[in-house]
């Protein structure tokens, strides 16, 4: 029966994908992010619904006159330069089958990621997208925090197997990234059901990540957690419900809980966490000895740690997305990766300053923080986790590219130096969204 609903939506979306391109896109991100397939069973857990809809989008997005050229954008210039990196590192790779495998899974992402630049034109396009990515992997949080607490938290919480957030340190670093988007869309949501679902996924994705007992998430939820009481409009009430947040959760999680996260301070005594240090060493002597190639995509293998590791025989994945990108793409990947990071983080800023107190970009005001946080959660929760190409961190990108182009005109014709082209973005479209009005 699910294989079933499941194919009735994708196979009833693609004249969709075709006639309007950008719903594609939606369609692409709920499937790249919730992955409704893995829920069903038969063969249909398996089948290339992702292909079909990306095919469908592309064929629509020839035909289609509602896009836009891509913009000279450095972030975008800078995924440029990565993704052909990634060409170039894969061709000296040491595991070169996988290595090549590897690249067209991550090449399907960047290309996607562009797309999404092209066809997300408008202000209601990218509410609509990061409503997409949000309630996709907050349903996941849900689901998660629901079963955490009738089970009494005794196991941990995982996504679906297969994905890129099934392992349960994957989940909680992708629920840690969506909390920014699941709060601050609700903050101008006008529909009152989907404003209640927003709050509701915010706070059980938040229980689902204590629950995966993932040491990374749970430093990394600590952060998210600070940035948003600091962003707060009313910061003594955040504080209250952030208190009265930490007191329920320490009710209700078992004492391995406590165990578990108790070896954050004692990592000397995890073989583990030892095990993370000599894969960090592994990539750090790979990448001095391959400073422009790295190892090339899958490099975390038994032949690279013989040679490279301070401890040959402690196989272990990268489990840092800095040492993951040094030791496949060498010290240019990491400086490049690195630099893209830290662009986005301070444009964000910028832009923030740009849409406060202007009139004509209310609909964006807390688009700057949102994405930032987001962003940040990557930034500390990757440090213990090798997610260096995780399709939400790209598509995050993409979507402070889309942000600029929107706020860019309006900021000039504020007199604000900031964009060459003016152009009109409609307010009241943005703050009460509805598929009809955007163009097809």
């Amino acid at each position: 029966m699910r294989a079933t609903v499941v194919l009735l939506i994708i196979f009833g979306s693609l004249p969709y994908c075709l006639s309007r391109p950008w719903v594609g896109v939606l369609v692409f991100s709920w499937i790249s992010y919730m992955n409704p397939h893995r829920y069903a069973w038969g063969f249909v857990r398996s089948f290339p619904i992702a292909l079909i809809v990306a095919l469908a989008t592309l064929v629509g997005l020839v035909a289609t006159k509602d896009k836009s050229s891509l913009p000279k954008d450095n972030a975008l210039i800078l995924m440029g330069m990565l993704w052909l990196l990634f060409v170039f590192t894969t061709y000296f790779a040491i595991n070169q089958d996988a290595a090549w495998s590897h690249l067209n899974q991550v090449s399907k992402i960047f290309l996607m990621i562009y797309v999404s630049v092209i066809l997300i034109n408008d202000p209601t396009k990218l509410r609509y997208l990061l409503l997409v990515m949000a309630l996709s992997l907050g349903l996941i949080g849900l689901k998660g925090g629901i079963w955490a607490m009738l089970s009494g938290g005794a196991h941990r919480v995982y996504g679906p197997a297969g994905t890129f957030v099934g392992d349960n340190n994957d989940l909680a670093l992708a629920l840690n990234m969506a909390l920014p988007l699941l709060l601050y869309l609700s903050k101008d949501e006008s529909r009152r059901w989907l404003k209640l679902l927003l709050k509701v996924t915010f706070v059980m994705s938040i229980v689902a990540i204590i629950f995966t007992y993932s040491r990374g998430g749970f430093l990394a939820l600590g952060l998210v957690a600070f940035l948003l009481l600091i962003k707060a409009k009313y910061k003594s009430l955040a504080v209250i419900a952030l208190g009265i947040g930490f007191l329920v959760a320490m009710w209700i999680v078992p004492a391995k809980w406590g165990d578990r996260m108790n070896t954050i301070q004692t990592y000397e005594e995890d073989g583990s966490a030892m095990g993370r240090i000599n894969a960090w060493k592994m990539a750090w002597n790979l990448a001095l000895d391959r400073p422009l190639t790295g190892g090339g995509f899958e490099t975390f293998t038994r032949q690279t740690f013989r040679k490279y590791a301070p401890e040959p025989n402690n196989v272990h994945d990268a489990h840092s997305n800095y040492f993951e990108m040094l030791g496949e793409q060498g010290f240019i990947g990491l400086g490049i990766y690195s630099l893209l990071i830290a662009s986005c983080i301070i444009r964000l800023r910028f832009l923030k300053s740009r849409i406060r107190g202007n009139p004509e970009l209310q609909w964006a005001q807390h688009y700057p923080d949102m994405l930032q946080v987001s962003i940040f959660a990557y930034v500390i929760g990757g440090a213990f986790l090798g997610r260096a190409y995780f399709d939400m961190f790209y598509q995050l990108v993409g979507a402070m590219v889309i942000l600029n182009r929107l706020v860019a005109p309006v900021a000039v014709n504020s007199s604000m130096p900031f964009a060459t082209k003016p152009a009109k973005v409609g307010l009241k479209l943005a703050y009460q969204p509805r598929i009809g009005t955007a163009r097809g």
